[in-house]
């Protein structure tokens, strides 16, 4: 059973990554070319702008209470037109990536304050909580399944064929996340990203002692 501490900050370490990975995807749009973010009052890191009170706080929290070897959260989408941009699709990728390159830079961060920075043993916690929740969504984010972030970096590179695919798959919106998910738990995607999670997250902190 998880204490409330461990709970709530790992909320608000999903509340961090979640508000800076949208941010991240309004700001490269905006330098881009695209003001849509912009008029949508998402170029913004206040978190209440981001937040979609079922995909970002209750279900997380339920999976997080129940022990769920899943957990699946989501902020609101930053709405952006890819007519707008600059670079046709690759300017498209460049907005996908740049959440989760966030995500990675802040895990780095973080791990830097751990591994140079004393602190105490709960301050430390938090910060590992922080490095480990901003590592898992810089890798969930990349992997290329419409409508994740990797499958429009992927899509700017793939034939149009497997363009219509795509654009097929995200077509039925909330269908595709429960494909993908079924797919990541019983096809063994999750144990391949909890590895990849863990590996990161060693080299980002070799030794996470408190």
């Amino acid at each position: 059973m998880l204490d409330f501490q461990t709970v709530a900050a790992s909320l608000v370490a999903l509340l961090l990554g979640l508000t800076l990975h949208e941010f991240a995807h309004a700001l490269m749009g905006h330098y881009l070319g695209d003001t849509t973010a912009q008029e949508a009052g998402r170029l913004s890191v206040n978190p209440f702008v981001h937040i979609d009170p079922v995909n970002t706080l209750a279900l997380p929290l339920l999976l997080i209470l129940a022990g769920s070897p899943i957990v699946f959260a989501a902020a609101k989408p930053v709405p952006f037109n890819p007519w707008r941009l600059r670079y046709g699709r690759w300017g498209a990728a460049m907005v996908a990536a740049a959440g989760p390159v966030t995500n990675l830079l802040l895990a780095i961060i973080f791990g830097l304050y751990l591994r140079f920075v004393p602190m105490g043993p709960t301050i430390g916690q938090f910060f590992y909580i922080i490095v480990v929740t901003n590592v898992s969504l810089f890798v969930f984010n990349l992997i290329p399944f419409p409508p994740l972030d990797g499958s429009r970096v992927l899509y700017a590179a793939v034939p149009i064929q497997i363009r219509e695919v795509m654009d097929r798959i995200e077509s039925i919106g909330f269908m595709a996340i429960v494909i993908f998910m079924v797919a990541y738990y019983y096809l063994g995607i999750g144990h391949l990203f909890s590895v990849l999670v863990f590996r990161i997250v060693q080299l980002i902190v070799p030794v996470p002692g408190f």
